[in-house]
Protein backbone atom coordinates (compact mmCIF):
# COMPACT_ATOMS: atom_id res chain seq x y z
CA UNK A 1 0.00 0.00 0.00
CA UNK A 2 1.19 3.30 -0.49
CA UNK A 3 1.61 6.24 2.26
CA UNK A 4 0.70 9.15 1.26
CA UNK A 5 1.52 11.07 4.59
CA UNK A 6 4.84 13.10 4.91
CA UNK A 7 7.21 10.68 6.19
CA UNK A 8 8.78 14.21 8.19
CA UNK A 9 5.21 14.87 10.10
CA UNK A 10 5.18 11.12 11.06
CA UNK A 11 8.72 11.47 13.30
CA UNK A 12 8.40 14.71 14.54
CA UNK A 13 9.09 14.97 18.24
CA UNK A 14 6.35 14.55 20.40
CA UNK A 15 7.73 16.00 23.19
CA UNK A 16 6.64 19.88 21.99
CA UNK A 17 3.44 18.58 21.50
CA UNK A 18 3.66 16.96 25.39
CA UNK A 19 4.42 20.57 26.47
CA UNK A 20 1.91 22.41 24.86
CA UNK A 21 -0.65 20.12 26.23
CA UNK A 22 0.50 20.59 29.23
CA UNK A 23 0.48 24.16 29.85
CA UNK A 24 -3.02 24.46 27.97
CA UNK A 25 -4.11 21.95 31.13
CA UNK A 26 -2.57 24.39 33.58
CA UNK A 27 -4.03 26.86 31.98
CA UNK A 28 -7.68 25.67 31.74
CA UNK A 29 -7.61 24.35 35.07
CA UNK A 30 -6.39 27.50 36.88
CA UNK A 31 -8.98 29.60 34.82
CA UNK A 32 -11.49 27.33 35.53
CA UNK A 33 -10.80 27.55 39.66
CA UNK A 34 -10.39 31.37 39.84
CA UNK A 35 -13.56 31.73 37.42
CA UNK A 36 -15.48 29.71 39.91
CA UNK A 37 -14.28 31.06 43.21
CA UNK A 38 -15.13 34.51 41.94
CA UNK A 39 -18.83 33.46 40.96
CA UNK A 40 -18.70 31.95 44.37
CA UNK A 41 -17.69 34.70 46.23
CA UNK A 42 -20.71 36.95 44.48
CA UNK A 43 -23.34 34.37 45.18
CA UNK A 44 -24.61 34.64 48.96
CA UNK A 45 -24.30 32.07 51.38
CA UNK A 46 -27.50 29.33 52.78
CA UNK A 47 -27.57 31.52 55.53
CA UNK A 48 -26.44 34.81 56.21
CA UNK A 49 -24.30 33.82 59.81
CA UNK A 50 -22.29 31.83 58.04
CA UNK A 51 -19.02 33.01 56.71
CA UNK A 52 -16.70 31.27 54.69
CA UNK A 53 -12.83 32.31 54.35
CA UNK A 54 -12.00 33.66 50.80
CA UNK A 55 -8.95 30.54 51.00
CA UNK A 56 -11.28 28.07 51.87
CA UNK A 57 -13.64 29.45 49.16
CA UNK A 58 -10.63 29.17 46.53
CA UNK A 59 -9.51 25.68 47.97
CA UNK A 60 -13.54 24.61 47.54
CA UNK A 61 -13.61 26.13 43.67
CA UNK A 62 -9.65 24.48 43.19
CA UNK A 63 -10.97 21.03 44.37
CA UNK A 64 -14.45 21.04 42.20
CA UNK A 65 -12.56 21.49 39.33
CA UNK A 66 -9.63 19.57 39.87
CA UNK A 67 -12.51 16.76 41.53
CA UNK A 68 -10.65 16.41 44.18
CA UNK A 69 -13.76 16.77 46.26
CA UNK A 70 -10.99 17.91 49.53
CA UNK A 71 -13.31 19.64 51.51
CA UNK A 72 -12.19 23.00 54.33
CA UNK A 73 -15.67 24.08 54.55
CA UNK A 74 -19.00 22.05 55.52
CA UNK A 75 -20.92 21.33 52.22
CA UNK A 76 -24.10 22.40 53.73
CA UNK A 77 -22.94 26.23 54.12
CA UNK A 78 -23.60 26.53 50.70
CA UNK A 79 -26.80 27.76 48.78
CA UNK A 80 -28.41 26.04 46.07
CA UNK A 81 -27.09 28.71 43.55
CA UNK A 82 -23.35 28.05 44.76
CA UNK A 83 -24.14 24.17 44.61
CA UNK A 84 -25.00 24.42 41.34
CA UNK A 85 -21.81 26.51 40.30
CA UNK A 86 -19.97 23.80 42.10
CA UNK A 87 -21.23 21.10 39.88
CA UNK A 88 -20.58 23.02 36.63
CA UNK A 89 -16.71 23.00 37.72
CA UNK A 90 -16.88 19.45 38.52
CA UNK A 91 -18.64 19.00 35.14
CA UNK A 92 -16.14 20.73 33.41
CA UNK A 93 -13.07 19.62 35.14
CA UNK A 94 -14.04 15.75 35.15
CA UNK A 95 -11.17 13.85 33.03
CA UNK A 96 -13.23 12.59 30.24
CA UNK A 97 -15.14 15.89 29.39
CA UNK A 98 -11.78 17.30 29.29
CA UNK A 99 -9.95 14.45 27.04
CA UNK A 100 -13.26 15.21 24.40
CA UNK A 101 -12.32 18.93 24.53
CA UNK A 102 -8.61 17.82 23.69
CA UNK A 103 -10.13 15.75 20.95
CA UNK A 104 -11.99 18.39 19.26
CA UNK A 105 -9.06 20.92 19.17
CA UNK A 106 -7.02 18.26 17.66
CA UNK A 107 -10.28 17.93 15.55
CA UNK A 108 -10.46 21.36 14.73
CA UNK A 109 -6.39 21.93 14.01
CA UNK A 110 -6.82 18.84 11.21
CA UNK A 111 -9.74 20.96 9.28
CA UNK A 112 -7.69 23.62 9.07
CA UNK A 113 -4.65 21.55 7.69
CA UNK A 114 -6.86 19.89 5.19
CA UNK A 115 -8.23 23.49 3.80
CA UNK A 116 -4.72 24.81 3.59
CA UNK A 117 -3.57 21.29 1.70
CA UNK A 118 -6.11 21.78 -0.52
CA UNK A 119 -7.80 18.12 0.64
CA UNK A 120 -7.74 15.10 -1.59
CA UNK A 121 -8.73 15.60 -5.27
CA UNK A 122 -11.09 12.35 -4.61
CA UNK A 123 -13.32 11.31 -2.18
CA UNK A 124 -11.46 7.91 -2.02
CA UNK A 125 -7.30 6.68 -3.01
CA UNK A 126 -7.18 4.20 -5.61
CA UNK A 127 -4.61 1.13 -4.98
CA UNK A 128 -3.38 -1.45 -7.56
CA UNK A 129 -1.61 -4.60 -6.19
CA UNK A 130 -1.15 -7.99 -7.43
CA UNK A 131 -0.78 -11.89 -6.03
CA UNK A 132 3.04 -11.36 -5.57
CA UNK A 133 3.18 -15.67 -6.33
CA UNK A 134 1.68 -15.14 -9.99
CA UNK A 135 3.39 -13.38 -12.93
CA UNK A 136 -0.60 -12.84 -14.46
CA UNK A 137 -1.56 -9.61 -14.58
CA UNK A 138 -4.99 -10.92 -14.10
CA UNK A 139 -4.10 -11.24 -10.85
CA UNK A 140 -4.17 -7.88 -9.92
CA UNK A 141 -7.13 -6.01 -8.11
CA UNK A 142 -7.97 -2.88 -7.16
CA UNK A 143 -9.40 -1.36 -3.73
CA UNK A 144 -10.47 1.93 -2.26
CA UNK A 145 -9.21 3.34 0.83
CA UNK A 146 -10.64 6.90 1.93
CA UNK A 147 -8.14 9.61 2.86
CA UNK A 148 -10.21 10.97 5.35
CA UNK A 149 -10.92 8.06 7.31
CA UNK A 150 -8.78 8.66 10.49
CA UNK A 151 -10.25 12.05 10.28
CA UNK A 152 -13.89 10.86 10.36
CA UNK A 153 -13.01 8.61 12.78
CA UNK A 154 -12.09 11.21 14.98
CA UNK A 155 -15.31 13.03 14.56
CA UNK A 156 -17.29 9.69 15.39
CA UNK A 157 -15.41 9.51 18.90
CA UNK A 158 -16.18 12.70 19.95
CA UNK A 159 -19.61 12.13 19.52
CA UNK A 160 -19.47 8.96 20.88
CA UNK A 161 -17.96 9.91 24.07
CA UNK A 162 -20.81 12.80 24.12
CA UNK A 163 -23.13 10.69 23.03
CA UNK A 164 -21.65 8.52 26.60
CA UNK A 165 -21.51 11.46 28.63
CA UNK A 166 -25.13 12.20 27.98
CA UNK A 167 -26.44 8.46 28.62
CA UNK A 168 -25.05 7.52 31.35
CA UNK A 169 -25.60 10.85 33.50
CA UNK A 170 -29.39 11.15 32.01
CA UNK A 171 -29.94 7.33 33.52
CA UNK A 172 -27.82 8.32 36.43
CA UNK A 173 -30.70 11.28 37.60
CA UNK A 174 -33.39 9.57 35.98
CA UNK A 175 -32.73 6.42 38.57
CA UNK A 176 -31.81 8.28 41.72
CA UNK A 177 -34.14 10.71 40.99
CA UNK A 178 -37.15 7.58 40.62
CA UNK A 179 -35.57 6.53 44.02
CA UNK A 180 -35.46 9.30 46.39
CA UNK A 181 -39.21 10.26 45.39
CA UNK A 182 -40.00 6.56 46.46
CA UNK A 183 -37.91 6.20 49.19
CA UNK A 184 -39.11 7.97 52.20
CA UNK A 185 -36.29 7.72 54.44
CA UNK A 186 -33.73 8.95 52.00
CA UNK A 187 -36.04 12.13 51.01
CA UNK A 188 -36.81 12.70 54.78
CA UNK A 189 -32.68 13.23 55.06
CA UNK A 190 -32.87 15.83 52.43
CA UNK A 191 -36.02 17.67 53.80
CA UNK A 192 -34.55 18.05 57.10
CA UNK A 193 -31.11 19.11 55.63
CA UNK A 194 -33.23 21.68 53.64
CA UNK A 195 -32.06 20.58 49.85
CA UNK A 196 -34.14 20.00 46.60
CA UNK A 197 -34.77 16.68 45.50
CA UNK A 198 -33.45 17.79 41.94
CA UNK A 199 -30.38 19.85 43.38
CA UNK A 200 -28.88 16.66 45.06
CA UNK A 201 -29.67 14.59 42.44
CA UNK A 202 -28.24 16.33 39.73
CA UNK A 203 -24.81 17.65 41.89
CA UNK A 204 -24.38 13.50 42.95
CA UNK A 205 -24.41 12.40 39.85
CA UNK A 206 -22.55 14.47 38.34
CA UNK A 207 -19.81 14.18 40.94
CA UNK A 208 -20.01 10.54 40.97
CA UNK A 209 -19.37 10.25 37.40
CA UNK A 210 -16.73 12.76 37.30
CA UNK A 211 -15.18 10.87 39.82
CA UNK A 212 -15.34 14.10 42.04
CA UNK A 213 -16.70 12.65 45.62
CA UNK A 214 -18.45 16.01 47.09
CA UNK A 215 -21.76 15.42 47.90
CA UNK A 216 -23.80 18.60 49.29
CA UNK A 217 -24.17 17.12 52.76
CA UNK A 218 -21.44 17.59 55.48
CA UNK A 219 -21.85 13.52 56.35
CA UNK A 220 -20.89 12.86 52.57
CA UNK A 221 -22.96 9.80 51.89
CA UNK A 222 -22.90 8.49 55.80
CA UNK A 223 -26.44 9.08 56.33
CA UNK A 224 -27.60 7.24 53.48
CA UNK A 225 -25.93 3.79 54.53
CA UNK A 226 -29.03 2.24 55.19
CA UNK A 227 -30.44 3.36 51.30
CA UNK A 228 -28.95 0.24 49.46
CA UNK A 229 -30.75 1.27 46.39
CA UNK A 230 -29.10 4.88 46.45
CA UNK A 231 -25.57 3.31 46.96
CA UNK A 232 -26.25 0.85 44.30
CA UNK A 233 -27.56 3.44 41.36
CA UNK A 234 -24.08 5.63 42.33
CA UNK A 235 -21.25 2.80 41.81
CA UNK A 236 -21.91 2.32 38.32
CA UNK A 237 -21.40 5.83 38.09
CA UNK A 238 -18.63 5.57 39.92
CA UNK A 239 -17.07 3.05 37.08
CA UNK A 240 -18.53 4.28 33.94
CA UNK A 241 -16.70 7.48 34.56
CA UNK A 242 -13.49 6.38 35.62
CA UNK A 243 -11.70 3.03 36.18
CA UNK A 244 -13.88 0.78 33.84
CA UNK A 245 -14.31 3.49 30.99
CA UNK A 246 -12.05 2.81 28.50
CA UNK A 247 -13.46 -1.06 28.38
CA UNK A 248 -17.09 0.49 28.73
CA UNK A 249 -16.09 2.88 25.44
CA UNK A 250 -14.80 0.15 22.84
CA UNK A 251 -18.61 -1.59 24.16
CA UNK A 252 -20.55 1.60 23.28
CA UNK A 253 -18.68 1.91 20.04
CA UNK A 254 -19.22 -1.49 19.05
CA UNK A 255 -22.71 -0.93 19.92
CA UNK A 256 -23.27 2.09 17.85
CA UNK A 257 -21.48 0.18 15.07
CA UNK A 258 -24.15 -2.37 14.30
CA UNK A 259 -26.64 0.77 13.35
CA UNK A 260 -24.40 3.25 11.65
CA UNK A 261 -20.60 4.38 10.93
CA UNK A 262 -19.73 1.32 10.78
CA UNK A 263 -16.21 2.33 8.86
CA UNK A 264 -15.20 4.61 11.55
CA UNK A 265 -16.01 2.27 14.32
CA UNK A 266 -14.04 -0.75 12.83
CA UNK A 267 -11.26 1.76 12.76
CA UNK A 268 -11.54 3.11 16.36
CA UNK A 269 -11.96 -0.54 17.85
CA UNK A 270 -9.09 -2.04 15.60
CA UNK A 271 -6.42 0.48 15.09
CA UNK A 272 -6.75 2.94 18.36
CA UNK A 273 -3.18 2.83 18.53
CA UNK A 274 -3.65 5.34 15.81
CA UNK A 275 -6.09 7.37 17.06
CA UNK A 276 -3.54 8.06 20.25
CA UNK A 277 -6.45 8.90 22.62
CA UNK A 278 -5.30 8.03 25.91
CA UNK A 279 -8.67 6.66 27.04
CA UNK A 280 -8.87 4.29 23.77
CA UNK A 281 -7.07 1.25 24.66
CA UNK A 282 -6.56 -1.76 22.65
CA UNK A 283 -8.86 -4.93 22.91
CA UNK A 284 -6.80 -6.65 25.10
CA UNK A 285 -5.49 -4.37 27.21
CA UNK A 286 -8.96 -2.94 28.29
CA UNK A 287 -9.72 -7.20 29.50
CA UNK A 288 -6.68 -6.68 31.60
CA UNK A 289 -7.82 -3.32 33.01
CA UNK A 290 -11.25 -4.75 33.66
CA UNK A 291 -10.26 -7.80 35.16
CA UNK A 292 -7.62 -5.99 37.05
CA UNK A 293 -10.33 -3.42 38.45
CA UNK A 294 -12.41 -6.57 39.17
CA UNK A 295 -9.33 -8.25 41.05
CA UNK A 296 -8.77 -5.18 43.45
CA UNK A 297 -11.89 -4.68 44.19
CA UNK A 298 -12.36 -8.06 45.22
CA UNK A 299 -9.19 -8.13 47.67
CA UNK A 300 -10.61 -4.62 48.99
CA UNK A 301 -14.45 -5.80 49.93
CA UNK A 302 -12.65 -8.92 51.96
CA UNK A 303 -9.88 -6.85 53.47
CA UNK A 304 -13.10 -4.24 53.93
CA UNK A 305 -15.21 -6.93 55.76
CA UNK A 306 -12.77 -8.59 57.32
CA UNK A 307 -11.44 -5.64 59.54
CA UNK A 308 -14.58 -3.80 59.50
CA UNK A 309 -17.77 -6.46 59.44
CA UNK A 310 -18.44 -5.84 63.18
CA UNK A 311 -17.75 -2.30 63.71
CA UNK A 312 -19.88 0.08 65.30
CA UNK A 313 -20.23 1.78 62.26
CA UNK A 314 -22.53 -0.92 60.77
CA UNK A 315 -24.02 -1.94 64.02
CA UNK A 316 -27.37 -1.43 62.73
CA UNK A 317 -27.37 -2.55 59.93
CA UNK A 318 -28.20 -6.13 58.45
CA UNK A 319 -26.26 -8.75 56.32
CA UNK A 320 -27.22 -7.36 52.71
CA UNK A 321 -26.80 -3.68 53.80
CA UNK A 322 -23.37 -4.29 55.18
CA UNK A 323 -22.35 -5.88 51.89
CA UNK A 324 -23.27 -3.16 49.55
CA UNK A 325 -21.45 -1.06 52.13
CA UNK A 326 -18.67 -2.62 51.80
CA UNK A 327 -18.32 -3.21 48.16
CA UNK A 328 -19.27 0.86 47.86
CA UNK A 329 -16.58 1.55 50.28
CA UNK A 330 -13.74 0.03 48.34
CA UNK A 331 -15.17 1.13 44.78
CA UNK A 332 -14.60 4.65 45.99
CA UNK A 333 -11.39 4.06 47.23
CA UNK A 334 -9.62 4.34 43.76
CA UNK A 335 -11.11 7.64 42.56
CA UNK A 336 -14.54 8.93 43.31
CA UNK A 337 -13.44 9.41 47.14
CA UNK A 338 -17.65 9.38 48.05
CA UNK A 339 -18.22 7.37 51.77
CA UNK A 340 -20.34 5.33 54.10
CA UNK A 341 -18.21 5.12 57.01
CA UNK A 342 -16.20 7.49 59.39
CA UNK A 343 -12.15 6.76 57.91
CA UNK A 344 -11.06 7.95 61.30
CA UNK A 345 -12.41 4.79 63.09
CA UNK A 346 -11.35 2.58 60.60
CA UNK A 347 -8.09 0.11 61.39
CA UNK A 348 -4.79 1.95 59.95
CA UNK A 349 -4.30 -1.31 58.21
CA UNK A 350 -6.79 -0.45 55.79
CA UNK A 351 -5.78 2.81 55.45
CA UNK A 352 -2.73 1.79 54.44
CA UNK A 353 -4.57 -0.31 51.65
CA UNK A 354 -6.60 3.06 50.55
CA UNK A 355 -3.27 5.10 50.44
CA UNK A 356 -2.07 2.39 48.13
CA UNK A 357 -5.37 2.16 46.00
CA UNK A 358 -5.47 6.15 45.66
CA UNK A 359 -1.44 6.56 44.66
CA UNK A 360 -2.56 4.22 41.67
CA UNK A 361 -3.26 5.50 38.17
CA UNK A 362 -6.78 4.62 37.14
CA UNK A 363 -5.97 2.70 34.26
CA UNK A 364 -3.31 0.77 36.31
CA UNK A 365 -3.38 -2.96 34.70
CA UNK A 366 -1.68 -6.25 34.89
CA UNK A 367 -0.57 -6.74 31.10
CA UNK A 368 1.87 -9.69 30.82
CA UNK A 369 2.29 -8.46 27.07
CA UNK A 370 5.18 -6.30 25.80
CA UNK A 371 3.73 -3.69 23.59
CA UNK A 372 5.74 -0.88 21.64
CA UNK A 373 9.23 -1.02 23.74
CA UNK A 374 10.64 0.42 20.23
CA UNK A 375 8.63 3.36 20.39
CA UNK A 376 8.95 4.01 23.84
CA UNK A 377 13.13 3.54 23.54
CA UNK A 378 12.68 6.51 20.68
CA UNK A 379 10.22 8.65 22.73
CA UNK A 380 13.02 8.43 25.65
CA UNK A 381 15.69 9.84 22.86
CA UNK A 382 13.85 12.14 21.50
CA UNK A 383 13.15 14.06 25.13
CA UNK A 384 16.64 14.58 26.13
CA UNK A 385 17.94 15.22 29.39
CA UNK A 386 14.91 17.57 30.67
CA UNK A 387 12.46 14.27 30.65
CA UNK A 388 14.99 12.64 32.95
CA UNK A 389 15.40 15.47 35.29
CA UNK A 390 11.91 15.19 36.39
CA UNK A 391 11.55 13.56 39.64
CA UNK A 392 9.19 10.36 40.38
CA UNK A 393 5.91 10.55 41.54
CA UNK A 394 6.42 8.93 44.37
CA UNK A 395 9.92 11.60 45.20
CA UNK A 396 7.07 14.29 44.60
CA UNK A 397 4.47 13.14 47.09
CA UNK A 398 7.42 12.55 49.86
CA UNK A 399 8.47 16.09 49.24
CA UNK A 400 5.28 17.67 49.83
CA UNK A 401 4.50 15.28 53.16
CA UNK A 402 7.65 16.79 54.56
CA UNK A 403 6.73 20.27 53.61
CA UNK A 404 3.51 19.88 55.30
CA UNK A 405 4.73 18.10 58.18
CA UNK A 406 6.88 20.98 58.57
CA UNK A 407 3.96 23.85 57.61
CA UNK A 408 1.77 21.76 60.58
CA UNK A 409 4.59 20.97 62.77
CA UNK A 410 2.72 23.20 65.57
CA UNK A 411 -0.30 21.09 65.24
CA UNK A 412 1.71 17.87 65.09
CA UNK A 413 3.19 18.48 69.22
CA UNK A 414 -0.05 19.81 70.46
CA UNK A 415 -2.33 17.68 68.66
CA UNK A 416 -0.63 14.21 68.20
CA UNK A 417 -3.35 12.05 67.30
CA UNK A 418 -5.20 14.20 64.63
CA UNK A 419 -1.99 15.32 63.21
CA UNK A 420 -0.24 11.96 62.88
CA UNK A 421 2.03 10.88 59.97
CA UNK A 422 -0.76 8.81 59.20
CA UNK A 423 -3.14 11.16 58.60
CA UNK A 424 -1.27 13.48 56.87
CA UNK A 425 -0.07 10.75 54.46
CA UNK A 426 -3.61 10.15 53.63
CA UNK A 427 -4.48 13.61 53.19
CA UNK A 428 -1.77 13.94 50.75
CA UNK A 429 -2.48 10.87 48.53
CA UNK A 430 -5.66 11.69 48.40
CA UNK A 431 -5.38 14.80 47.11
CA UNK A 432 -2.55 13.43 45.11
CA UNK A 433 -4.92 10.92 43.38
CA UNK A 434 -8.06 13.29 43.21
CA UNK A 435 -9.66 11.09 45.63
CA UNK A 436 -11.44 12.93 48.57
CA UNK A 437 -10.62 10.71 51.45
CA UNK A 438 -9.94 12.43 54.63
CA UNK A 439 -9.94 10.99 58.33
CA UNK A 440 -11.40 14.96 59.39
CA UNK A 441 -10.56 16.21 62.46
CA UNK A 442 -12.22 15.46 65.96
CA UNK A 443 -12.14 17.46 68.77
CA UNK A 444 -12.21 13.87 70.92
CA UNK A 445 -8.81 13.18 69.99
CA UNK A 446 -7.05 16.10 71.35
CA UNK A 447 -4.75 15.12 74.35
CA UNK A 448 -5.89 18.54 75.88
CA UNK A 449 -9.68 19.14 75.55
CA UNK A 450 -10.56 22.51 74.41
CA UNK A 451 -13.62 24.11 75.30
CA UNK A 452 -13.96 26.22 71.90
CA UNK A 453 -13.11 23.39 69.79
CA UNK A 454 -16.24 22.41 67.80
CA UNK A 455 -16.51 19.33 65.87
CA UNK A 456 -17.31 19.93 61.98
CA UNK A 457 -17.87 17.96 59.52
CA UNK A 458 -15.20 19.01 56.70
CA UNK A 459 -12.11 17.30 55.50
CA UNK A 460 -9.00 17.46 57.97
CA UNK A 461 -7.18 20.26 55.78
CA UNK A 462 -9.68 22.13 57.23
CA UNK A 463 -8.41 22.32 60.76
CA UNK A 464 -4.60 22.85 58.61
CA UNK A 465 -3.35 26.51 58.60
CA UNK A 466 -3.31 28.29 55.43
CA UNK A 467 0.08 27.49 54.42
CA UNK A 468 -0.54 24.06 54.82
CA UNK A 469 -4.25 24.07 52.92
CA UNK A 470 -2.42 26.06 49.46
CA UNK A 471 -0.04 23.14 49.66
CA UNK A 472 -2.54 20.93 48.81
CA UNK A 473 -4.33 22.78 46.36
CA UNK A 474 -0.54 22.61 44.60
CA UNK A 475 -0.80 18.56 45.25
CA UNK A 476 -4.64 18.68 43.70
CA UNK A 477 -2.99 20.45 40.35
CA UNK A 478 0.00 18.10 40.75
CA UNK A 479 -2.56 15.18 41.09
CA UNK A 480 -4.53 16.27 37.57
CA UNK A 481 -1.98 16.81 35.92
CA UNK A 482 -0.02 13.74 36.67
CA UNK A 483 -0.22 12.11 33.34
CA UNK A 484 2.36 14.31 31.95
CA UNK A 485 4.87 12.96 34.04
CA UNK A 486 4.24 9.02 34.80
CA UNK A 487 7.75 8.29 33.59
CA UNK A 488 9.85 11.00 35.44
CA UNK A 489 12.40 9.81 37.59
CA UNK A 490 13.94 7.45 35.89
CA UNK A 491 17.77 8.42 35.38
CA UNK A 492 18.00 7.02 38.91
CA UNK A 493 19.09 3.87 39.32
CA UNK A 494 18.53 2.16 42.66
CA UNK A 495 21.23 -0.50 42.49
Amino acid sequence: MIDHRNSGEEHRSCYPRRISAFYVHVTYLIALSFLGFLILQLLSPKTDDTHVRKIDLLFTALSAATVSSMSAVEMEAFSDPQLMVLTVLMFLGGEIFVSMIGLIVRNLKNDVKEEIDGGADDDYIKYETSDSDSDDPEFGYFFYENPYLENDALDHLISSIWRYIIVVHFLGVAFLFFYLSLNHSAAEVLKSKGLKTSTFTVFTVISTFSNCGFVPTNENLIVFRENSGLLLILIPQVLLGNTLFPFCLRIFIRFQSSRNKREEAEYLLNDSNKIDFFHLLPSLHSLFLAATVLCFTLIGVLLFAAFEWSSPAFACLNTYRKAVCVLFEVVNARYSGETVVDLSTVTPALLVFFIAMMYLPPYTSFLPIKNGGSEDAKEKQRNGITEHLVFSQLSYLAIFVIIICITEKTSMENDPLNFSVLNITLEVISAYGNVGFTTGYSCERRLVQDAECVNRWYGFVGAWSDKGKIVLMVVMFFGRLKPFNMNGGQAWKLL
